[in-house]
């Protein structure tokens, strides 16, 4: 089966490149950050090195699905809100 997903940027430019059938794409990634960067025309050297998946085993990339009932919008929100149409 041919290469597929995130991996180790065979280019050394950024910290992981989107691979589609063992071809590196545009998509790259910096941390969290996902930009575009199309890859040099050369063939990339060794093997591709799969990025390890980030697993949150504590739970604190997870909420609530009432947590937006309960908490509502910030005070600063009504600041710039008028209920007839009007801001500021």
């Amino acid at each position: 089966m041919d290469e597929e997903g995130w991996y180790v940027d065979p280019f050394g430019r950024h910290e992981a490149r989107w691979i589609s059938d063992a071809v590196p794409t545009a998509l790259v990634r910096d941390g969290r950050i996902e930009s575009h960067d199309p890859p040099p025309d050369t063939v990339y050297p060794g093997t591709l090195q799969p990025v390890p998946e980030e697993s949150r085993a504590d739970g604190t990339d997870l909420r609530r699905a009432d947590e937006a009932e309960t908490t509502g919008p910030g005070p600063d929100v009504w600041s710039v809100v008028d209920p007839y149409g009007g801001t500021g």
